[in-house]
């Protein structure tokens, strides 16, 4: 008999808690997972999943209108039903968080509908006030967005509340630039509303390659996206007709329907009562962790977005798979972090994998960059003046792809295959050594000049 009710018991019902647990039970481990709102974690429930379904609802907007070019008779009034489209995503998401729920519970784990906060090395404190004991406890909680500080914050909502509004708005100011930013600008654009982006700085996308995100930006503002930028918030008020008035620095103050906070997210240990047992949190709230998700306390480990090492979901089922196998498999697996792709499912689309023009000529000093400038052959026939952007990254001695950087249609799809070369180290020659596919769009990566 063990000493503790449970050999695991994890906090977070995510994508990295939701696959330690499994795996950990699938290796005879005695397991249960806390989650005080929903299985499936942020990804599944307000991110990643609705967010893609979103964008592929907004993204008949402009395949319509193009369908007159192809030969379909589209009337020139199309009626979109919002309420439709967002009764339709929180259906599927439903359905996800029901096949996370079975697939945990068919492997043995136990599933805790409460809150759990840490209350020693191997206790935890449910809602309800019983306590349960385990020998090994893993913090999977992910974060949550950060609201910043300014008079009337509490008028605006963040991607958690934009899954189940009741109407999209005719005017949002959408505060921040990254990814979550950039992607519903662009769904709330092609659903009709004048979208506002405003960021404190003059970049976007920071951390991708800095031609690529000058092209997005540019096509943004092509469609009618409006930018605000070295604007930081003075105050939101809300007017007699309902209408709310932003107050920022360095321009007149804007007039929406609706601000939407996206300007990045915090890790959610706040309260989780990590300090009872001595856990290390960094300057933003992290779990300080070793590469093998350990924590400054032997008995409590962490994984996912609550570390705030890569905060990408394919990162958190890593981590949790990693841990399980390691502590209950006898396995010594530990992540790689190293040529991770992502994307940002904008208006088009933008993915990117390995390093950047920039971060190249920093780390070799002589680097090699290919390129190609083209208008997709659909956009050709629609009439639409949109170019894609492909480029590849290379260390100048070698000729190894470093990275490569995409915008355009369907380059999510696309960069995943690319990352596994960049990964493998291929260089430019084995890119131009296979046949291209013709016609598409991906052939191409093996003809840049």
């Amino acid at each position: 008999m063990s000493d503790y009710d449970y050999d695991l018991f994890v906090i977070g019902a995510g994508s990295g808690g939701t696959r330690a647990a499994r795996v950990a039970a699938a290796h005879g481990a005695k397991v249960a997972v806390a989650e005080e709102y929903r299985v499936g974690g942020t990804c599944v429930i307000r991110g990643c999943v609705p967010k893609k379904l979103l964008v592929y609802g907004a993204h008949f907007a402009e395949d319509l209108r193009d369908a007159r070019h192809f030969g379909w008779d589209v009337p020139d009034e199309c009626n979109f039903s919002w309420p439709r489209l967002r009764d339709n995503v929180l259906k599927e998401v439903d359905r996800i968080n029901q096949a996370y729920t079975t697939t945990l519970e068919s492997n043995g784990a136990q599933i805790i509908p409460q809150r759990a906060t840490v209350s020693g090395p191997n206790e935890v404190t449910l809602a309800d006030g019983t306590t349960k004991t385990a020998k090994t406890i893993l913090i999977a909680v992910g974060a949550h967005p950060a609201v910043p500080e300014c008079p009337g914050h509490e008028l605006g909502i963040t991607s958690n509340e934009a899954f189940h509004l009741d109407a999209v708005p005719k005017r949002i100011l959408i505060a921040g630039a990254g990814y979550i930013a950039n992607e519903f600008a662009g769904i709330f654009h092609q659903f009709g509303a004048h979208v506002i982006l405003m960021n404190r700085t003059r970049e976007i996308l920071r951390g991708y390659d800095l031609q690529i995100r000058d092209r997005l930006l540019q096509i943004s503002m092509m469609k009618g996206l409006e930018f605000r930028f070295d604007a930081t918030f003075q105050g939101i008020e809300k007017m007699d007709d309902g209408c709310l008035k932003v107050s920022m620095s360095h321009h007149e103050p804007a007039i929406v329907d609706m601000v939407m906070f996206a300007t990045g997210r915090k890790p959610n240990t706040h309260g989780l009562g990590l300090d009872t047992a001595g856990v290390e949190l960094d300057d933003q709230g992290a779990v300080k962790v070793d590469e093998n998700n350990r924590s400054t306390c032997p008995s409590i480990y962490a994984v996912g977005d609550v570390t705030n090492r890569i905060q990408l979901t394919p990162i958190a089922i890593r981590e949790g798979q990693a841990f399980a196998d390691n502590m209950f498999g006898g396995k010594n697996t530990v992540v790689d972090y190293d040529c991770v792709p992502s994307a940002v499912f904008s208006h088009p689309p933008l993915a990117g994998v390995g390093l950047t023009e920039a971060q190249a000529r920093q780390k070799f000093g002589s680097v090699r960059v290919y390129s190609s400038d083209f208008r997709p052959m659909k956009n050709v026939l629609a009439e639409r003046d949109e170019r894609a952007l492909y480029k590849m990254v290379c260390e100048g001695e070698t000729d190894r792809v470093v990275g490569i950087h995409m915008i355009g249609p369907d380059v999510p799809e696309i960069i995943q295959t690319a990352a596994v070369a960049v990964k493998a180290g291929l260089t430019k020659a084995q890119f131009d050594a296979t046949v291209a596919l013709h016609p598409t769009m991906a052939e191409e990566l093996v003809l840049l000049k």
